[in-house]
């Protein structure tokens, strides 16, 4: 069974034009179908908060508590501040860290990016900062943008908008950070500072994470197996990169598939860059950019993938080349392997 990993949302598949097509055995996200259930209604509206019933976290119903965007800092401080007063009756939000705030994302849904139904208002169709820091760059956070589902970094005094979560879930991992840094990217004592790495809310990394079988690496966090070499063949366009999996899945009789965009997060560890993986992972020939099953519900004709040196989660033409990295289920084995 599959843990910690959230559906992207996508239920269309799409050619390498973006022309709608049949899913069966296409081997694309919405055909295959990884994630975590969702309950229904996935959304409870209690007046001004919004509790998500898949990941146990509460967010505010409005997604403009704060009318105006600002620095990260200044968003730090803010939510503060609204703690201070318990706002809503509450005295515990935080900035979402990078996993949190993602975790809402629908990749098939475009202008916002949310799920269907969705009960939040005023939902503006750009940059939403995050409590996580950039490993590469660290004078700059993550932000997350809700018109596509596009995750990238911007300079902490830069102004984007905040959007306050709380609860803690066991669904959602812990991004990695353990250190926290101010907006020159300095340093700085993580206590009473709201950041990831003081907080780290979500589910802790199991240790080891990472334990070899027979024809991969076993992720302990998600029950996933992963090919231990991080290249498939050098790098290829979008249709390209499903062909050679269905070829190894056909060759080696085993669940191969090309991952979506969830899963290839799942590996990103955010206290690290170049690449952005757990220290001492056991993979070899990690590439910088990689193709997920997952469309873009923006554009069709584009798809989702993993700046794995970076961190990032962005999107590419589907003729462009990135690499192709295998993953499969770890269920789908018998005997008394640390898989099965």
């Amino acid at each position: 069974m599959v843990e910690h990993i959230l559906k992207t949302g996508l239920s269309r598949c799409f050619d390498s034009t973006g022309r709608e097509i049949d899913c069966s055995d296409t081997g694309q996200d919405a055909d295959l179908g990884i994630g975590l259930d969702e309950p229904e209604p996935r959304f409870r509206l209690e007046s001004d908060t919004v509790l998500d019933r898949l990941t146990g976290l509460c967010w505010t119903t409005s997604a403009a508590t704060f009318e105006l965007p600002m620095p990260w800092v200044e968003a730090l401080e803010a939510i503060q501040e609204l703690n201070s007063r318990q706002h809503l009756g509450y005295s515990d939000w935080r900035l979402p860290s990078r996993r949190e705030l993602r975790s809402l994302i629908d990749h098939g849904a475009s202008r916002p990016a949310l799920p269907q139904g969705h009960p939040f208002r005023r939902v503006s169709q750009t940059w939403y900062w995050t409590s996580t820091s950039s490993a590469m760059y660290p004078a700059y956070a993550w932000y997350v943008h809700m018109e596509g589902g596009r995750m990238f970094w911007g300079a902490k005094d830069r102004d984007y908008l905040v959007w306050p979560v709380r609860g803690r879930s066991r669904v959602i991992p812990q991004t990695g950070e353990t250190v926290c840094f101010d907006s020159h990217g300095r340093p700085m004592d993580c206590a009473g500072s709201g950041a990831d790495g003081e907080l780290r809310p979500g589910a802790a990394w199991p240790s080891p994470r990472f334990q070899p079988v027979d024809d991969g690496i076993l992720d302990g966090l998600t029950g996933l197996i992963w090919s231990t070499r991080a290249d498939l063949g050098g790098t290829a366009d979008w249709l390209q990169a499903l062909e050679r999996i269905e070829d190894l899945r056909q060759q080696s009789g085993r669940g191969w598939h090309l991952p979506n965009i969830n899963q290839l997060e799942s590996l990103v560890d955010a206290s690290r860059a170049s690449p952005a993986l757990p220290d001492s992972h056991p993979f070899v020939s990690v590439q910088e950019v990689y193709w997920s099953s997952t469309s873009s519900g923006f554009e069709p004709d584009w798809a989702f993938g993993l700046y794995m040196f970076k961190g990032a989660v962005g999107v590419g033409r589907k003729q462009a080349r990135f690499a192709v990295w295998p993953v499969r289920m770890a269920e789908e084995r018998a005997g008394s392997s640390p898989e099965s």
